[in-house]
């Protein structure tokens, strides 16, 4: 009962906060702009395996994992599962309220459906432990099987849809300047750094229906202060791994700001080794080529970028609905890429 009241609550303060923001701001951005805490500091090495749990000092962290996944049978599946800690101050005085509100998304998709689902926890209820690592919240969980971080172990399940798969083997990948990743012109920046080459086994439940499945996972981990300025709409961000080798990736980001413009990028290519080459934001163009209307909305759902004086890269979106509607909404889908670089991963668009 207490647990049920409690998310009553987390949804209300969430709800109430969103109200009182200005109409044009969207609420992804509004998110990612009203958290607090300390800002984070170009230099400081990242250490582990203290930075795999929480960063109290920081506002706003998540623990993120995307997978594409392929069953014995041949059929392609979308895995999304997120887990958020975002500080929100207030005078409420209780053991159930520390001042930080949990909220984990997950969601699965298969061909052109797509099916998300959400829960916002206290802290106690929510668990995260740095070492051997998990991150929880109720029976959705993304935790070590041994003492050393990998491999790992995803579980979650919601209604007929539901997700068991090991995943294990890769390198780590520090994004920006060892790890700190700046997100805007003024200077806006998290700390980043991820697992980009997870093999993944395991089961995988669609519509009630079971599958074995195996493919590729990509975990990132990032926390800050804030991530925009309060004039900036949300982001594309991508993930890609190569689909020749296993062992070879892509992330690129792009920020927008007034009229969905870009107005800062940044990326970073990884090799087998997991060793990370930085990429600036004069080195990238991205450019939308084609959309989708939802809800009379419009999402990107093909893009093209260049990178330098590289072959052009075409992203293209698989499951073209792949809106997350939940209490702060955006979308989270499969895309593939072709040209400079071929390969498959994730997408997120916030702010649209």
């Amino acid at each position: 009962m207490l647990k049920r009241v409690f998310i009553v609550i987390a949804v209300l303060l969430l709800a109430s906060w969103y109200l009182y923001q200005p109409q044009q701001t969207k609420p992804s951005s509004a998110a990612l702009q009203m958290a607090s805490g300390e800002p984070v500091t170009k230099g400081k090495p990242l250490n582990f395996p203290a930075d795999h749990g929480v960063h109290a000092e920081q506002g706003i962290e998540w623990w993120y994992l995307t997978a594409n996944l392929t069953s014995d049978s041949g059929e392609t599946f979308g895995v999304q599962w997120t887990m958020f800690r975002t500080l929100m101050p207030s005078k409420v005085e209780s053991q159930w309220w520390d001042n930080n509100l949990y909220f984990a998304h997950f969601a699965v998709q298969h061909q052109q459906q797509h099916v998300a689902f959400e829960r916002f926890s206290r802290a106690g209820q929510a668990q995260v432990i740095s070492s051997p690592f998990k991150a929880s919240i109720d029976n959705w969980q993304l935790s070590s099987l041994e003492d050393s971080f990998l491999p790992l172990k995803l579980t979650a399940s919601q209604d007929d849809y539901a997700v068991d798969l090991s995943l294990s083997d890769s390198p780590m990948t520090l994004h920006g300047d060892n790890g700190y990743s700046q997100k805007t012109q003024s200077g806006h920046a998290s700390y980043y750094y991820s697992y980009p080459f997870l093999a993944v086994q395991g089961t995988l439940t669609f519509g009630g229906q079971s599958y074995q499945v195996s493919g590729n996972a990509w975990y990132d981990r990032e926390w800050s202060a804030s991530l925009l300025d309060r004039d900036q709409l949300g982001w594309d961000w991508f993930s890609l791994v190569d689909s020749q080798s296993a062992n070879k990736g892509l992330m690129l980001f792009c920020i927008r700001g007034q009229a969905q413009r870009y107005d800062y990028c940044s990326g970073t290519r990884i090799n087998a080794a997991g060793q990370a080459t930085a990429i600036s934001t004069e080195q990238i163009t991205l450019t939308v080529l084609d959309t989708v209307t939802l809800n009379n909305r419009d999402y990107p759902s093909q893009w093209q970028v260049k990178l330098n004086d590289s072959q052009p890269i075409i992203i293209e979106s698989v499951t073209k609905d792949s809106r997350n509607q939940l209490t702060i909404p955006y979308w989270e889908g499969r895309v593939k890429a072709t040209g400079g670089f071929n390969g498959k991963g994730y997408a997120e668009l916030t702010g649209y």
